[in-house]
Parts: structure tokens; C-alpha cells; sequence
């Protein structure tokens, strides 16, 4: 059983990343209920809550059908990174995540995410100002380094543990690399093997199918999986990997009234946490990806991010089910979920 402070997750949990624009309470709604164990909100920066600024506010909500959900802040400096963790801790989250892995340069540029990584002196001191300054597990999510000749994540971990953390997670690129070339999970699985660790190791990077997350699992013996971008339109990932993992099987792929259930529950959820004119306006982000693969798609996707009502969407998705009414998905493993289109498999469209 992987546990983070009293928190039980399971023997093998999946865990959501945090991402920027994408896990907010909707998108986390449908991932929980396809199979995610762990979530963690969009990071929230520690001078925002300190300013009480509205947006930085609005990501502290969290939901009782999420959880167990850790709230993730990021700073580069130790009071604000304190008085972050108090404010964080009484919004009542199940754990508070600190981010050193964000490698956008607005957020490195500040010293802050994965500009951190340059100076492992001031990680320390900023994680231990959050460990002080809270009863919630802290965690942490990082990269292998700051560059090829600065992988010092052996270090960064044992020093981590050593403050006070209760998990890390380790994205398998350095901060240089952004999310380009493929994820080196070699140093993950040394973190996980040294001996003097005794906190979850979780792993993150280039998960995009079960038999790749059960591979990983296997060499590299991490104790569970975080999955990004792989869960954007597609938060049926963790289902099918679950499934894969305990039978060696492939579900199959979710239907087009899945798909569209799907994708109605983020937009109703949308509308209702941010208001019914941003929330349509938000969405549009994501329908390409949960149509993605369907022949004749774009100009679906191209209604659907005009549509400003929740009337009009609903007819655009009546519209897609009648277009689409008969179509079956492919079975074949070597067909699920290709950058191109899905094979035409017995449509009469």
C-alpha cells in the first residue's frame, strides 16, 4: 500500500499532474471519475495568495468527490512561501504540493517552478518554510536538474525527504529540455533504488498508454505514475491502464456517447465553477482533444468554439451524434488513439 502521510492510495496509484490552464475542479471531475487516485490543482503562486489576488484565490477550490487532492504553490521566497502554506491549509486540501518543476520562463524568471533548481541551497530553505509552517504532508514535484550537466536529482531527493517531505515526483526531463525529446526515466529509478529513501517515488513523463505505463512500472519500480497530457480529452487513460495492469487486457476505447458525456460534464462543470460566459469560453480548449481521431472532425470542432451558449452547444452535439451514428472505434491496439485519424471500422457516415 503507497501512503503518503495517512493518506492510503492503493498499491500502484495514478496520479493527475498539476497543469497550468487544465486542472482545474471540471477537468479533475472527469479524471477522477475515470479512475485517478491522486489529484493536484494548477499551481497557485505564493505571492498571489498573499496579495489575496482572484485568480490565485479561485484555484484554492477543492471539492469532497475529488479527494484525496493536494493543493500546489510555488514561490521563490520563504515567508511567502510560510504564510502560503497557512492560507493553503485552511482551505482543508488532503496534502500541499510545492512546484519546482514548472519550466516556463515567466515562472523561472522569478525564481521560482523549476528556477529552482539552480540554487538547491534555496530549495531547501523554501521547502522547509512550507514543512514548518504546516500539519498537511508536504510533497514535491521536480525535474532531474537544470540542465544536462546539473542532474542532481539523487541529491535533491535525499535532501528533500530528509526536510520533511512525504512524496516526490520526478519529471524524467531537465528544465532546459521544456517537454522536448523523450523522458529519461534511468535517474527516477536511481532515486527510487537508493536505499536511504523511504518516501514515494513517483514517476512522470511520456505516459501515454497502458502498456507503457506498465513497462515503466516494471523497470523502473517507481511507486506510481503521475500522467499529464496524456489525460487532456482523453481522461479515460487511467481506466484503461488500471485494467491493463490487472489483466494484461485493453478495454475498449470509449464510445462516441462516452466521449460526448464526457465532454458535457467538463462543460456543465465549466459553466457552473466559473460562470456560465467563461466557462463556455474555457472549454473551448478542450474539444479538440476529446473528438480528436474522428474522420471529418474540424468542422464539428470549428462550430463548437463559436457556439457562446449552452443551448447552441447542445445542438452542435446533437449534430455530432446524428453524423456520427453508427460509427464504431477500432479494437486494435496498434489503432487506439493515433495522431492521425481512426480507421473507418463498419461507419455508414
Amino acid at each position: 500500500m503507497v501512503k503518503i502521510g495517512n493518506i492510503e492510495l492503493g498499491e500502484f496509484p495514478l496520479l493527475l499532474a498539476p497543469m497550468e490552464d487544465v486542472s482545474d475542479p471540471p477537468f479533475r471531475a472527469v479524471c477522477k471519475a475515470n479512475g485517478a487516485d491522486l489529484m493536484y490543482t494548477e499551481f497557485i503562486s505564493s505571492e498571489g495568495l498573499i496579495r489575496d489576488a482572484v485568480k490565485s484565490r479561485k484555484k484554492l477550490d477543492i471539492f469532497e468527490a475529488e479527494r484525496p487532492v493536494g493543493i500546489q504553490i510555488f514561490g521563490g521566497d520563504e515567508d511567502a512561501m510560510a504564510l502560503s502554506a497557512k492560507i493553503v491549509e485552511a482551505t482543508g486540501p488532503d496534502l500541499l504540493d510545492i512546484n519546482f518543476g514548472c519550466p516556463v520562463k515567466k515562472v523561472v524568471c522569478k525564481g521560482a517552478g523549476a528556477g529552482v533548481l539552480k540554487d538547491i541551497a534555496l530549495m531547501g530553505r523554501l521547502t522547509k518554510a512550507v514543512v514548518d509552517s504546516t500539519s498537511l504532508p508536504v510533497t514535491i514535484k521536480t525535474r532531474l536538474g537544470w540542465d544536462e550537466g546539473t542532474k542532481n536529482i539523487l541529491e535533491v531527493a535525499e535532501r528533500m525527504q530528509d526536510i520533511g517531505v512525504q512524496a516526490i515526483s520526478i519529471h524524467g526531463r531537465t528544465r532546459m529540455q521544456l517537454y522536448k525529446g523523450d523522458a529519461d526515466w534511468t535517474l527516477i529509478a536511481k532515486v527510487k533504488e537508493n536505499p536511504r529513501m523511504k518516501i514515494p517515488v513517483f514517476g512522470n513523463g511520456d505516459i501515454d498508454s497502458p502498456e507503457k505505463a506498465l513497462e515503466y512500472r516494471n523497470r523502473y519500480g517507481v511507486d506510481g505514475i503521475m500522467i499529464g497530457r496524456a489525460a487532456i480529452g482523453y481522461p479515460w487513460i487511467f481506466r484503461e491502464i488500471k485494467h491493463y495492469m490487472a489483466t494484461g487486457e485493453y478495454l475498449p476505447l470509449p464510445t462516441l456517447d462516452e466521449r460526448l458525456a464526457a465532454c458535457r460534464t467538463h462543460l456543465y462543470g465549466s459553466m457552473t465553477w466559473k460562470g456560465e460566459k467563461l466557462g463556455i469560453l474555457e472549454m473551448r480548449r478542450h474539444y479538440a482533444s476529446y473528438l480528436k481521431g474522428l474522420p471529418n472532425v474540424k468542422e464539428f470542432r470549428n462550430i463548437l468554439v463559436r457556439r457562446e451558449t449552452k443551448e447552441e452547444l447542445e445542438a452542435t452535439f446533437s449534430d455530432i451524434q446524428t453524423y456520427y451514428a453508427g460509427y464504431i472505434f477500432p479494437t486494435n491496439p496498434a489503432e487506439r488513439r493515433t495522431d492521425g485519424v481512426f480507421p473507418l471500422v463498419g461507419w455508414d457516415g
